[in-house]
């Protein structure tokens, strides 16, 4: 699969865009961050410039990823935020579990002993 100059350009654009949506700042706190214009920049996040492989290291960096996933498509992008989601609500459901059963557990131990100890009593009485 051959991919245009123009196609890697457009995806850089989205990629930087989005990454950079995802983390909250803004074009000026980026380009501050990265010590270029916000002119340039912008003109980055259109395609109309090109990017040194100093400044792609630079724009991983700040938007704390790795310099390839300015090129990943949006599928991977999407696919990887899937997995990252579902890996969080896994942690929580472990932690939430774990939790229930440390605040919960001895409580829930200490009514089934008390229930054994009176049905066990009532059930020599019936006798």
């Amino acid at each position: 699969m051959k991919i245009e100059e123009k196609d890697c350009r457009a995806l850089l654009s989205r990629n930087i865009k989005r990454y950079r949506s995802r983390i909250g700042l803004s074009q000026l706190h980026l380009a501050l961050e990265l010590g270029i214009s916000t002119t340039f920049l912008s003109d980055i996040e259109t395609g109309k410039k090109w990017v040194s492989a100093q400044t792609l290291s630079m724009l991983a960096k700040a938007l704390k990823i790795e310099v390839y996933e300015l090129f990943k498509p949006e599928q991977n992008i999407r696919d990887d935020v899937t997995a990252a989601v579902a890996k969080y609500l896994d942690d929580v459901d472990e932690t939430f579990i774990k939790t229930i059963e440390e605040a919960v557990g001895p409580a829930i131990k200490k009514s089934i002993a008390k229930m054994r100890r009176y049905y066990t009593k009532n059930l020599r009485q019936l006798k």
